[in-house]
């Protein structure tokens, strides 16, 4: 049988998330990188190679979306910030995605999308119009949530004869998060508690729309109709001057926050998704350790608790970069962890 063609893929960003995946890309070879996109003007004429510390590729990095568009490929990776974080809105994203779609190409997104659903028939109509016209499919992983929050508790329903509460725990420690848009703009650590709430609202509509996504999916996998899905969040402050990846929390500012999302049936919750994200975990007390718990209440009472994800951006980007294959051979339409395989490491084992 002879050996398939290898995947023709576009890196759309080369942020914290989307520079593992482009190293990825680079290094495996079922894929060929045909195109670049990147937003840093400091990069534009930089090779894909030498920007994630590889031997050059010949593709270098553009800001011209035009030519990004009418580049052939089997697949765009599309890893930018959520527009919403910048005062825009999801219609952003959604028109960007759409275009990539109708041009022929499959994408697998970061921004959203896990369950485009809950925006209403008219997103669901625009994204299947475009997937029909370009033959492709579109498929949403999430860089937070994502697999943790949807995957795994729905794997572990499996071995349940009764569900009661479905409970999942995130506790984030950003001290070498490298980004300091991430956690200082959007996250809102650094702020005057006056700021903070000021600052955190684009960041709190995305949140509220992501884990919706999560919430809602996990719910029609398991055929249980919301009510609606309720958020609340609330922070602490910073009893002294610390230093972090990027930047300076000082004493009485914002050093870490909590949120939750309960995807609620008759105002009870059927689904609960904590959040914490620490700028520090050795200097904030409150709230749990870093690392993952799931909480299946019902018969049996089942809990899996991961402690450490070593690399976690590393880890979104490999879901994205692990899922090409199969977004590639879907049937064109919207895609989520329902209807596609598995993603597995396939591809990333390194045998001595």
């Amino acid at each position: 049988m002879p050996a398939q063609p290898p995947l023709r893929v576009i890196q759309w960003a080369t942020g914290a998330v989307g520079g593992y995946a482009l190293h990825s890309v680079i290094t495996r070879p079922e894929f060929d990188l045909v195109g670049v996109l990147v937003y840093d003007p400091g990069k534009v004429g930089l090779d894909a190679g030498g920007l994630v510390g590889l031997p050059e590729t010949g593709v270098l990095c553009v800001d011209d979306v035009d030519r990004v568009m009418a580049t052939e490929a089997d697949c765009v990776l599309h890893m930018p910030l959520p527009a919403a974080y910048f005062g825009g809105d999801y219609a952003a994203d959604l028109q960007t995605v759409c275009a990539l779609l109708a041009s022929g190409k499959n994408v697998i997104t970061t921004t959203g999308f896990i369950y485009p659903q809950v925006y209403g028939q008219a997103v669901v109509a625009q994204l299947e119009s475009a997937c029909r016209a370009g033959g492709t499919s579109v498929y949403g992983t999430g860089i937070n949530p994502g697999f943790m929050s949807d995957l795994l508790p729905l794997a572990l329903t499996g071995l349940s004869t009764r569900l009661d509460h479905i409970y999942v725990r995130e506790s984030s420690d950003y001290l070498g998060h490298p980004s300091r848009q991430i956690v200082m703009d959007l996250i809102g650590f650094g702020r005057s508690p006056k700021d903070y709430a000021t600052a955190v609202r684009p960041f709190r509509a995305v949140q509220r729309a992501l884990f919706s996504e999560s919430v809602q999916l996990v719910a029609e996998a398991l055929g249980v109709g919301l009510d609606e899905v309720e958020e609340s969040d609330e922070f602490e402050l910073a009893a002294e001057e610390f230093e972090i990846t990027a930047g300076v929390i000082a004493p009485g500012t914002v050093c870490a926050s909590r949120w939750v999302f309960s995807g609620l049936v008759r105002g009870r919750p059927f689904m609960t998704v904590e959040c914490v994200y620490k700028s520090d975990a050795a200097k904030v007390r409150r709230w749990p350790e870093p690392g993952f718990a799931i909480h299946i209440e019902g018969r049996p009472q089942l809990m899996l608790k991961i402690d450490e994800v070593s690399h976690g951006l590393a880890g979104a980007a490999a879901h994205a970069v692990n899922s090409i294959a199969s977004v590639c051979a879907a049937p064109p339409g919207i895609r989520t962890l329902l209807d596609l395989p598995l993603a597995t490491g396939r591809g990333a084992t390194r045998l001595p």
